[in-house]
């Protein structure tokens, strides 16, 4: 794992280019920075300064290397690098309300926008007058969309929002796509059709995220839950409720293994083996090795009458000083992520190695039963 700084302001969002040799920030304003690696060092290379409000969502299109973008403005905006100048266009997303997040398809042909408004903006390119359109998915919303995530097959839509409920939409654009196949949500997929609706989720729902086959539907509460909902089980939900500060950002790194993190400033992994099979696995920092000298007397007394600790340090025993707001696959895909990343409040990047380690199964010699 590494740790880069880029500057003192929040971090409120990123992403990776293709090759992760560039990546794309917001330093909390309406200014989107890139950067690109140079050597151990990242050098500021463009700046996105169309939007007039805060940067809330944005997402690079690995394949077609175009950036979207969404703010607090009401605005969105498709930018496309010409002559290595970012150039924006315009997106008619029809919203009256802050933007509050925005994804990409797996095929890039269109993308998803929540906004306050309470709708979902799926917003497509129309070759004949050369401009992005929008369609509007309402149904059953009820407050602030506040967070998304694409199926596999590029048409089932994840969406958390504020009224604590977790859904499952069908954003089918017959203009641009074949007619979708069945799923294990659903068959029937004509644009807007509601096929999953988990009510009372405890809290806010911060982050949705779907497992490598788009059989599992996973996310975070602001009751510091996690939940999963399995189509393979008849959509049954379990949900896990830590003794932790509420998680923020969710991500699936292999089929049955998640990564979430949040308030408490690292990440955490957890494991779903099946209905009521969500557990907590492990914390993935490493706690900071911290150096302390010697105190006198009058030092010792004076931290725990101030800080009720004796403890000199201000700094947490972690490699985020701040909470953390997103996290992003840096390699590998959802079925084996070997590297990700999270941004935070710190103004800090951390790269984070994953791996899965191997269940065995011992067995006590002369008898057939396994010993764990």
């Amino acid at each position: 794992m590494s740790l880069y700084s880029f500057g003192l302001e929040p971090l409120s969002c990123h992403a990776w280019n293709k090759d992760r040799t560039q990546i794309a920030v917001s330093p909390n304003s309406s200014v989107v920075i890139i950067y690109e690696k140079k050597g151990n060092e990242w050098a500021k290379i463009h700046e996105l300064t169309e939007h007039s409000g805060r940067i809330t969502g944005i997402d690079w299109a690995p394949d077609s290397n175009r950036i979207v973008t969404c703010a607090s403005d009401r605005n969105a905006y498709v930018w496309t690098l010409k002559d290595k100048v970012w150039k924006p266009t315009l997106v008619l997303v029809r919203i009256n309300r802050a933007a509050t997040f925005v994804k990409w398809s797996p095929l890039e042909n269109k993308f998803a926008l929540g906004s306050g408004a309470r709708l979902i903006s799926v917003c497509y390119f129309e070759k004949e007058n050369d401009w992005w359109l929008s369609k509007h998915i309402k149904k059953s919303i009820r407050s602030t969309v506040m967070c998304l995530d694409w199926h596999p097959n590029n048409i089932l839509l994840a969406a958390g929002s504020s009224d604590f409920h977790c859904r499952i939409f069908s954003a089918y654009i017959k203009e641009i796509e074949d007619k979708p196949g069945p799923t294990a949500w659903g068959a029937k997929m004509p644009f807007g059709e509601m096929l999953l609706e988990t009510k009372d989720c405890g809290g806010w729902v911060h982050s949705v995220s779907f497992s490598p086959s788009g059989d599992h539907l996973a996310w975070v509460a602001h009751n510091s839950s996690i939940s999963v909902a399995d189509a393979t089980q008849g959509k049954e939900m379990t949900q896990l409720t830590t003794d932790r500060l509420p998680l923020v950002s969710v991500l699936y790194v292999s089929p049955t293994e998640m990564v979430a993190a949040g308030h408490d400033c690292c990440p955490f992994q957890f494991s779903y083996k099946g209905p009521g099979s969500l557990k907590f696995v492990k914390k993935l920092d490493i706690p900071k090795q911290t150096s302390r000298g010697s105190m006198s007397a009058m030092q010792h007394f004076r931290n725990l009458d101030k800080k009720a600790t004796d403890d000199e340090s201000n700094e947490l025993g972690c490699l985020h000083q701040n909470s953390i707001t997103q996290l992003c696959i840096v390699s590998g895909t959802k079925a084996h992520v070997d590297k990700y990343s999270s941004v935070g409040l710190d103004g800090a990047m951390v790269l984070w190695d994953f791996k899965v380690l191997p269940t065995y199964t011992t067995y006590t010699k002369g008898c057939g039963h396994p010993v764990k």
